[in-house]
């Protein structure tokens, strides 16, 4: 097992380098420095001047690769791609093209972003997965049927519904919960409500049918025949056997939504005046901010394979046959 783990840790080493240069190319290559001064600037007649002092401010004077000018080490370390990427590597994010500290902006948005993210995934997990059950043992019956129609109905609405009505209906006219905003500590838990509802409901449909999906894969299988012979009631199956064995394609999925608890949701949390991860790429973007998008595709990338190692390693709790792989 723990070579199995050591395989896939080393994996994500030049995948994640991979991810680097990709990011590099895309912002330094095919968008050069000179290209994002004049967007910065807005400027139909931009000055060849003013590009330079632009350039200068935020480092993009410096050689792509190679510093010609540079002796040793210096060669490389004075270049874009080392101050630009590879510091990335050291989780030293620098400075946004409007000077702020990009590190100390993802420490202090990360909470707001992980306050919904986190119970939107677990509830969401438990919600979901009980909805599948709950059809799965009551198959054919006019109650699977109507809960299949419900989960069509709620995929089928767009998500930006679902946040516009709530917040019409909670909070515009019954008043129970702030339409939007964000408050530290305590104060923060009725901000929290609706955003998590939000996320629960238009999640639902789904995630309750491709579970509902997993679960009739297993129900048809030999093990599930041996256990009905032995006696046991439907629910056991259920839970003893079905469940279980249902849970590596359970902890896939799961992956996909992992990054989101730092990330956060880009539209939720700009709807919502929540001042996360999500609304900050959003801003960045807007702002044409290249510092700060480039700082969030790396750790969007670094969150999700970590997902994936969390993944392979969750893989040898409920499956033996990885353990001695």
């Amino acid at each position: 097992m723990l070579n199995y783990i050591l395989r896939r840790i080393l994996y994500a080493f030049p995948l994640l380098l991979g991810v680097n240069i990709l990011t590099f190319v895309l912002f330094f290559i095919v968008n050069s420095p000179d290209d994002m001064a004049r967007m910065q600037l807005g400027q139909k007649h931009v000055t060849e001047q003013a590009i330079e002092n632009w350039k200068t401010q935020r480092g993009y004077q410096l050689p792509l690769l190679v510093n010609q000018q540079e002796q040793g080490l210096d060669v490389i370390k004075n270049t874009i791609f080392y101050q630009k990427s590879l510091r990335l590597f050291s989780f030293d994010f620098g400075l946004s093209d409007s000077g702020r500290n990009i590190g100390a902006d993802i420490q202090q948005r990360m909470w707001p972003s992980l306050a919904v993210a986190l119970p939107s995934l677990l509830l969401g997990l438990v919600l979901n997965i009980s909805v599948a059950l709950m059809m799965v043992l009551f198959r054919q019956s006019y109650l699977e049927f109507s809960s299949i129609v419900l989960c069509i109905v709620i995929m089928s609405i767009s998500a930006l519904f679902y946040i516009i009505g709530g917040q019409f209906l909670m909070g515009k006219l019954l008043r129970l919960v702030p339409i939007s905003g964000y408050d530290t500590g305590i104060n923060a838990f009725k901000f929290l409500i609706l955003p998590v509802v939000i996320s629960l409901i238009s999640g639902l449909g789904s995630g309750a049918r491709w579970y509902r999906s997993l679960f009739l894969e297993e129900v048809e299988q030999d093990y599930v025949r041996t256990a009905r012979a032995k006696g046991l009631t439907e629910t056991q199956v259920l839970f003893k056997h079905i469940l279980p064995n249902a849970m590596i394609p359970i902890l896939t999925g799961v992956v996909v939504v992992l990054p989101l608890l730092f990330m956060g949701s880009l539209i939720t949390e700009s709807f919502f005046s929540i001042p996360g991860l999500g609304s900050y790429t959003i801003d960045a973007i807007q702002g044409q901010d290249f510092a700060i998008v480039r700082a969030m595709v790396f750790l969007g990338s670094v969150l999700y394979i970590i997902g994936l190692l969390l993944t392979d390693i969750s893989y040898t709790l409920v499956d033996p046959r990885v353990r001695l792989s």
